[in-house]
């Protein structure tokens, strides 16, 4: 959405002004937008008003960022797919803490995530199973971009709820099919 001037016939502000004595400053308030009046004497004009448009109705095109968040344990790798993305148009969110994913989710909101498979602690096998068996997170694509590439792993993946499987070493170009699948 976007702000777009429009103008209107002009209106005393007296019958907008908040009740009161009016002996001092009057607080006017337009469509939620405050203006002091510090003219207590004759009452002002206003000659525009705020209204938001959205885009459909402008005719504009307006490019609304995913957010990607990534998941991986080594920081070196959440840059390297930071690298790869960036210049795509994603909004990109790293975290090295499978511990941590639930919480990150519900506070970034992400279109899609990429997630490791070998991580200490909790693995990617694990996390996409928890992801996919909440209610809350479920419908978030979780694309698994691991070292892990043999037949029955990327069949363990799929029986876990993973969208979508990258194997490392990926090429930028594998990397942003799969994301440009699901985001």
């Amino acid at each position: 959405m976007h702000l777009k001037l429009r103008r209107k016939p002009s209106r005393p502000l007296q019958d907008r002004a908040v009740s009161g004595p009016c002996l001092g400053p009057k607080l006017l308030t337009n469509k939620g937008l405050a203006q002091l009046d510090t003219s207590a004497s004759a009452p002002r004009r206003v000659a525009a008003d705020v209204h938001l448009w959205s885009a459909e109705n402008s005719g504009e095109i307006v490019m609304v960022q995913k957010k990607v968040l990534i998941v991986d344990d080594s920081p070196s790798q959440v840059k390297l797919i930071e690298g790869f993305l960036e210049h795509e148009g994603y909004r990109l969110v790293g975290l090295n803490d499978p511990e941590r994913v639930e919480e990150t989710i519900a506070i970034e909101r992400p279109a899609v995530i990429l997630l490791d498979v070998v991580m200490p602690k909790r693995n990617g096998f694990q996390v996409c199973r928890e992801l996919k068996t909440s209610s809350e997170f479920k419908g978030i694509p979780v694309i698994l971009v691991t070292s892990k590439n043999t037949e029955s792993d990327r069949f363990w993946g799929k029986q876990q709820g993973a969208d979508g499987y990258v194997t490392k070493p990926f090429t930028r170009d594998e990397l942003l099919r799969a994301v440009r699948q699901f985001a």
